[in-house]
């Protein structure tokens, strides 16, 4: 026991610095998803066949493949193959975000399908062209629906990061595995990390709940119910 806890308190630090690549992996994953699923949630429910066919398809192929093989794929497969030297960070952060954009394009196209359609109508009418009506009267909208949704990728891309370890990335599992096996105390280490991934999941969703409650339109919510 004495043991245990000498070697947590030697490796905290060293495991702290993994949470920081890892914070770096999600929201580099975050916002990508974000600029893929966005306008992908867009050609979904507002574009021609062709291109929501398309936008099908992407979906398909990201949420129908593991995480772990779309990581060997892309790293040991496509960038190899293209011969693009990318870090194994890099690496993961663009497969999460790819893989993020076609979970995000239904959250916010979810949210679009949502919104009254008579909005869309009514900015027709007020001389909006379909392309200003969904950027300035769709989106906001959406994009503020969305955010419950968002807390729940969140903490689905933080966990999925942890599997960015077996590309080398030295995040929080990559260290903790490091640590135990030449310390041999995997438990008392793994319990840490635990504990780095649960105060990381709580931070980044009372943030987003936060900001929930920031934007919030009072009487939003019930009036759209109606």
């Amino acid at each position: 026991m004495h043991q245990a806890i000498e070697v947590l308190l030697q490796a905290i630090p060293y495991l702290i610095g993994g949470a920081g690549l890892t914070i770096v992996a999600v929201v580099g994953g975050m916002g990508l998803g974000l600029i893929i699923g966005l306008p992908m949630a867009v050609a979904q429910v507002y574009g021609p066949a062709p291109l929501r066919a398309a936008a099908g398809l992407y979906v398909w192929f990201f949420r129908g493949v593991p995480i772990l093989v779309l990581l060997f794929l892309f790293y040991f497969g496509l960038f190899q193959l293209f011969q693009w030297n990318i870090g194994a960070l890099t690496a993961a952060t663009v497969v999460l975000g790819m893989t993020s954009g076609a979970y995000q394009s239904q959250i916010f196209r979810g949210a679009i399908l949502s919104l009254a359609r008579g909005q869309f109508r009514a900015a027709s009418a007020l001389g909006l062209s379909d392309r200003q009506a969904i950027r300035c009267i769709v989106l906001p909208q959406a994009l503020r629906l969305s955010l419950p949704g968002w807390s729940n990728e969140y903490s689905i891309l933080l966990k999925d990061s942890a599997l960015a370890f077996v590309l080398g990335a030295t995040e929080i599992m990559a260290r903790t595995q490091f640590v135990a096996t030449r310390t041999y105390q995997h438990l008392a280490l793994s319990l840490a990390a635990c504990g780095i991934y649960f105060i990381l999941t709580w931070v980044g969703v009372r943030a987003l709940r936060a900001l929930e409650r920031r934007v919030a339109v009072p009487g939003f919510g019930n009036q759209e119910a109606r």
